[in-house]
């Protein structure tokens, strides 16, 4: 992430840090609230399943928005134009949609206590070790840049040390999940959902004013940037160059299919809030609860983004005094907020930050402690033990997180970074689950193996393919959709061939597990019969071989 503008500070006065003050002492409070109903292991990772899907599909949500989405979607917004929706409704909706009503039945009927522990119950140890290990490492580096652009952030705004915004921070998050556990994570998340809400809306209403509404911003950036910078799809035909570097099967594959559906069905701290619902029912109407403002949110980060385009027209010019395409936001709020208002605005900021880091805090000290701490190395110890274990690798995670931060320093737009590693360890972990879902002949050893290849895979291509140059993918992130594509391909490729040649789990074990087969403890299937087409490898094997000509295909042309 570029550093901001050098310069850019807020009027901020008494009155703002008063609104920030009562923040924090709101969130402390809620974390002290939910400390009375944290009495078991359960009731710290997972709420004791307990809570309605309001607070759930809120908490869902705001997981997920955390202020590298806000800085980076707003930047994105005034570096590429109306493209930025492409993230919400094609690489986020239909994927929230698919895990509510496809995925949720087979995680929460399976009574796991996290997604890797899934992959125990579906394939094996083996399989589920990996995945944990891998998790875990991924939440701790995911925390750390949000830490990091935390950090940055506040220095350039408020004029702190970077050492301080990173360690008032880290404490609060520390403080109110270790107090709390997941349900002080949840209440918290719902609160900070509607402090961001009103951090956005006055920043969004007063720009459209300042540039003469929808129709004054449209013609002033169709007038500089061209009529494709409001439209989508424009330029993203196969051949056609655009700022994006990407086309429209790159975008509809790689980020629609494999990245959108690889991070939103198996990314533990967005499904960890809908496993916390009272039931099924819950569980189930979590992710679609949030899909509905989901929708809507992008115009509250696309909007301010193509609004610093036309009021700073300098913006990412690259000169040393012009701004990044990432100070969007804050250019927005010295222009346009007074105080008061900037002082809501600020604390929206913090607020996503924090919301942001406690999701990925919150799973990876539930992965840690009940699937390799309780299952590899310390088993059968009491629940009291647990609990106190969750408490005490909570704090090594965040102290972790600070050591993670700046590695996001060696990339020069966060929300790139954030993509990548997806790609490396959302991805493969996608394509084991669905073909573990939906192909019961899938065997044991067919999981770990095609986790470790589509890794593999991924990681081949973007540091060898793309940065050696090997083919000429124009952006990073054009990169990332195609490495996200590569590692699906021959994360499903290996298995196929794996299960070919290796024994397939006993059918006993898995009723409730693939699609077709009765919960043991229901008579409810979640599918049909056994002849579906998703059962049939060679169909797995040919769509995957197809999927991987189409992935290279564009950038040939």
């Amino acid at each position: 992430m570029q550093y901001l503008a050098e310069g850019l500070r807020l009027p901020t006065n008494g009155l703002d840090y008063t609104i920030l003050a009562i923040y924090f002492v709101v969130v402390l409070g809620i974390g002290f609230a939910a400390r009375a109903s944290v009495k078991t292991s359960l009731d710290f990772f997972l709420s004791g399943r307990s809570l309605p899907a309001w607070v759930t599909g809120l908490a869902f949500v705001a997981a997920n928005l955390g202020a590298t989405e806000i800085l980076g979607m707003a930047a994105t917004g005034a570096q590429y134009g109306v493209a930025v929706v492409h993230w919400y409704w094609i690489g986020a909706i239909p994927a929230m949609v698919f895990l509510g009503l496809v995925m949720m039945p087979f995680y929460y009927r399976s009574k796991v206590r996290s997604v890797p522990e899934f992959l125990l119950q579906r394939f094996d140890r083996s399989a589920h070790l990996l995945s944990s290990v891998l998790f875990a490492f991924a939440a701790i580096l995911i925390a750390g840049v949000n830490l990091y652009a935390l950090s940055i952030v506040v220095e350039a705004l408020l004029g702190w040390d970077r050492w301080v915004a990173i360690v008032v921070a880290g404490v609060f998050v520390l403080l109110y999940i270790t107090i709390g556990g997941l349900s002080s994570a949840i209440y918290n998340e719902v609160l900070q959902f509607f402090v961001i809400l009103a951090a956005l809306i006055p920043i969004t209403l007063l720009g459209l004013k300042r540039v003469g509404g929808w129709d004054g911003l449209s013609g002033s950036l169709e007038k500089e940037h061209g009529t494709d910078f409001m439209s989508a799809w424009g330029g993203t035909g196969i051949g056609d160059a655009n700022p994006l570097g990407a086309n429209w099967l790159t975008i509809i594959l790689g980020l629609g299919f494999v990245l959108g559906f690889g991070y939103w069905t198996t990314n533990f701290a967005e499904v960890q809030r809908a496993l916390s619902a009272k039931n099924l029912s819950a569980a189930k109407r979590t992710p679609l609860i949030a899909a509905f403002p989901k929708m809507f949110i992008v115009f509250l980060v696309m909007i301010p983004g193509l609004v610093a385009a036309v009021v700073v027209p300098s913006i990412g010019a690259g000169g040393k005094n012009d701004p990044s395409y990432n100070d969007a936001i804050p250019l927005l709020m010295r222009e346009l907020l007074p105080n008061g208002v900037l002082g809501i605005a600020v604390t929206g900021l913090l607020a996503a930050f924090m919301a942001g880091m406690a999701a990925n805090v919150s799973s990876f000290n539930t992965v840690f402690t009940t699937d390799i701490w309780a299952r590899y190395v310390k088993k059968d110890q009491s629940d009291a033990y647990y609990l106190r274990f969750g408490r005490l690798i909570t704090a090594i995670g965040v102290l972790a997180s600070i050591g993670t931060a700046f590695i996001a320093a060696s990339f020069s737009n966060i929300m790139t970074y954030l993509q990548t590693l997806f790609s490396f360890f959302n991805v493969p972990m996608f394509v084991v689950f669905i073909i573990g879902m939906f192909w019961k002949r899938a065997s044991m050893k067919s999981g770990v193996w095609g986790l470790a290849a589509g890794t593999t895979a991924a990681m081949v291509n973007y540091f060898v393919i793309y940065k050696q140059g090997i083919i000429d993918i124009p952006t990073d992130q054009g990169a990332n959709f195609v490495s996200a594509i590569v590692g699906f391909v021959a994360g499903a490729v290996v298995m196929v061939v794996v299960t070919l040649f290796t024994a397939p789990k006993p059918a006993a074990e898995l009723a409730g597990l693939v699609y077709g087969t009765e919960s043991p403890d229901t008579d409810e299937a979640p599918g049909d019969g056994d002849d579906a087409w998703y059962r049939k490898p060679a169909l797995l094997g040919w769509g995957a071989v197809v999927l991987a000509a189409a992935c290279y295909l564009p950038y040939s042309l």
